[in-house]
């Protein structure tokens, strides 16, 4: 199929006018929907971006005032409650043996050294890790959120947050 000079005011007439690709296609005849497109491209025709509200008819608001879904905490906010506490409950070492579901697994050490341990603490549902152990473990992904007070974290978590 070759573009004569007509096809081609045709196309240009109808993009125009914002009909879809495949409604050119079927109007001039003969051609492809993925043709038309091409074609639009080589010629720089603008672009048609149609937005939802073009689509449908209905504005959308997305503002967040109005929108009454409980909206799931982010990994920061989490666990921002444990950068407030600073009362954790003191080491419990174990030895590898002496683990059990209940304890923090977050090891102390090297396992070549001679006093090498595990942390003991109590470990949180569903986690391997004591409170603390989990500021180490979870580190929030990407650009940090807003700072909280540094007054309220120790200094050891500040560096773990600015490294993170």
């Amino acid at each position: 199929m070759s573009w004569t000079d007509e096809k081609v005011a045709k196309l240009k007439e109808l993009w125009g006018k914002g009909s879809t690709a495949s409604q050119i296609a079927e109007i001039i005849g003969g051609i492809s929907r993925n043709a038309v497109i091409g074609k639009a491209h080589r010629l720089n025709l603008s672009a048609k971006i149609k937005t939802r509200t073009a689509i449908s008819g209905k504005n959308f608001d997305n503002s967040k005032e109005e929108k009454s879904l409980p909206t799931k905490q982010n990994r920061k906010s989490r666990f921002r409650s444990l950068i407030i506490e600073k009362d954790f409950e003191p080491e419990n070492p174990k030895q590898l043996e002496e683990l059990d579901e209940n304890s923090c697994k977050w090891p102390i050490g090297h396992p070549d050294e001679k006093g090498f341990y595990f942390c003991g603490r109590s470990s949180l549902k569903d986690f391997s890790y004591c409170k603390l152990h989990l500021l180490y473990a979870y580190q929030p992904k990407g650009k940090k959120e807003d700072v909280t007070e540094k007054e309220e974290i120790p200094e050891f978590i500040e560096k773990k947050i600015q490294t993170g």
